[in-house]
């Protein structure tokens, strides 16, 4: 992990040689940290392919230091100028990580490859309990036990979606969060949503090559118009991966390896 005091209390994930030749940036989404990469980190096509790998929870989650500013542009700063710190030259990021990637490249403080998982490109795509979560938790009096009682409970429910020998891990990282900084980061992440209408032409724009990865039964929308926008950008390549929802990475962490392996590709 890096010394530099800017870094202090994150929760950092290293694997694969220290002098490799390329570097992987792996940002777990919300609720999540570096455990939910531990599967893809410790797939044997991984180690074959030489790859560095560096996993970094967003900071504030998992009881992380958060930053000041919870903007999707100032995550997209401290992750940039952390990777071009760390070597990274290769971006993966899952769910609100992915968003953060996609505004990491739009803004250019990373020039990629990027491997992203199951994003959300606009607000209305979301998963429907979290847009209600963002809504009622803007009512006074009701946000603080709301937030609490989801934290407490989501993590229980999502144990289906893992495998049995990794549900409690899992769960576990999950429940360590503060209720009070998940609202206002999600709130943050709506208004990011809600400023740029769709990131569809923000992550083309970019000019960087990207893998956008979907398990089959994603709980995350994307338009027929976002879809058509995505296959036409000649940068862009599409991914569906079957037997697979919201978290594929640890549904289906051989197939998500492969993916990021042919993206590294590109690097050599």
């Amino acid at each position: 992990m890096s010394t530099h005091s800017g870094y202090a209390g994150w929760d950092v994930r290293r694997a694969g040689p220290d002098e490799a030749e390329h570097r992987l940036l792996m940002l777990p989404g919300g609720l999540c940290t570096t455990e939910f990469y531990a599967d893809v980190m410790a797939d044997p096509g991984m180690a074959e392919s030489g790859l560095g790998m560096v996993a970094v929870t967003l900071p504030g989650f998992g009881r992380t230091p958060p930053p000041k500013d919870l903007s999707m542009e100032n995550y997209a700063r401290l992750m940039g100028e952390f990777a071009a710190e760390a070597g990274c030259d290769v971006l993966v990021g899952h769910s609100l990580g992915a968003n953060v990637a996609i505004e990491m490249v739009a803004a250019g403080v990373f020039s990629g490859p990027v491997v992203l998982l199951s994003p959300t490109f606009s607000s209305g795509d979301e998963a429907t309990f979290i847009r209600m979560m963002d809504r009622l938790g803007r009512v006074p009096g009701v946000r603080t036990l709301l937030w609490a009682a989801m934290v407490k409970m989501l993590p229980r429910a999502m144990k289906g979606e893992f495998a049995p020998d990794r549900a409690e891990a899992l769960a576990a990282a999950m429940g360590r969060n503060d209720p009070g900084f998940c609202r206002r980061i999600v709130r943050s992440y709506f208004a990011y949503l809600d400023r740029h209408g769709s990131l569809v032409a923000r992550l083309c724009d970019s000019g960087v090559p990207a893998w956008v990865v979907r398990g089959d039964r994603d709980d995350i929308g994307l338009t027929d118009e976002e879809q058509r926008g995505l296959r036409a950008c000649p940068r862009i390549t599409m991914v569906t991966v079957p037997d697979a929802g919201h978290m594929a990475l640890v549904e289906q962490p051989a197939r998500i390896a492969e993916v990021i392996v042919e993206a590294a590709a590109g690097r050599r």
